[in-house]
């Protein structure tokens, strides 16, 4: 029906499941779009009358994992968990979120459902905090959208190393791609290893593969805990990384009402925190 026109072009809009250009890019690279029952490629032009074919390419049942999740939110379309610091989102691992899902929450009786929940953005593994999990298809897609059309705000904390005073933008690029996050000092301490640490607030407005952990490593006030992005010699080990997802809004996109859910700052930051200044204190007074 549409002369010349490339199948990357064309799918867009012609499976729910796809709602953005990328989710259709993603799909045809992975093989999971087939053109007349083959894989085919996103410069491939149509000459029309070809059978377009969508497959799943997440159908293998994951083994369930009986980890117990908080659960912060859930309907019949969607929930909100508190993911553990140290935990895959998903991937080839046994232990992820993704495999804990089914020993958590509620199946849907929607008739979208999906053969499992799914998350529908990702945390690194060593960042604890709020994830969105999907319970139908077209949950997952909307939801999909509104993170991709950047609509979903999040909210980070982090101890960094180093004094922050005041509030700020960083906007270096990751990747060659652009990169915007908001910070905002929220308290400080006196710390033998740094000299100082910053409890900081992190507004993310994209999402670049850990641009929180880069950007505040550029500004020259790594994570701490961030074996990857710290300064060797101040790099803590053991601890886990202190960076936390403690604060989401959103739309469900179902029911057309706000999301917003928040929660508390780990008691191990303000530990942190406090031994550090007193280390500072004791050692000052000798």
């Amino acid at each position: 029906e549409i002369e010349d026109i490339r199948i990357y072009d064309y799918c867009l809009g012609l499976f729910p499941q796809l709602p953005t250009r990328k989710s259709v890019k993603k799909a045809i690279d992975k093989g999971a779009i087939h053109l007349n029952g083959s894989a085919t490629s996103t410069g491939y032009w149509l000459k029309g009358g070809e059978l377009i074919e969508l497959f799943d390419p997440e159908n293998t049942k994951p083994k369930t994992y009986n980890l117990p999740l908080e659960i912060l939110f859930e309907d019949e379309y969607l929930a909100v968990i508190n993911k553990p610091a140290g935990l895959l989102t998903s991937g080839n691992s046994f232990k992820t979120v993704t495999n804990a899902l089914l020993f958590n929450l509620k199946p849907t009786k929607e008739i979208d459902a999906l053969d499992w929940p799914l998350p529908v953005h990702r945390l690194d593994k060593a960042t604890s905090g709020l994830l969105v999990i999907a319970k139908t298809k077209t949950a997952r897609a909307l939801l999909g959208q509104q993170f991709e059309n950047k609509l979903v705000e999040k909210t980070y904390t982090a101890v960094v190393l180093g004094e922050i005073i005041g509030e700020g933008l960083l906007n270096d690029p990751i990747d060659g791609k652009s990169a915007i996050t908001y910070y905002k000092s929220l308290k400080q301490a006196r710390s033998l290893r740094s000299k100082n640490l910053t409890l900081i607030k992190l507004s993310p407005k994209t999402g670049r593969k850990h641009q929180l952990r880069i950007h505040m490593s550029q500004m020259g006030h790594a994570i701490l805990g961030d074996g990857l992005y710290s300064p060797p010699d101040l790099a803590l080990k053991y601890k886990g990384l202190f960076l936390c997802a403690n604060e989401i809004k959103f739309e469900n996109p179902l029911k057309k009402q706000c999301v917003h859910i928040k929660i508390e700052i780990p008691k191990k930051y303000y530990k942190r925190l406090e031994s550090e200044e007193k280390r500072w204190n004791s050692h000052k007074h000798r």
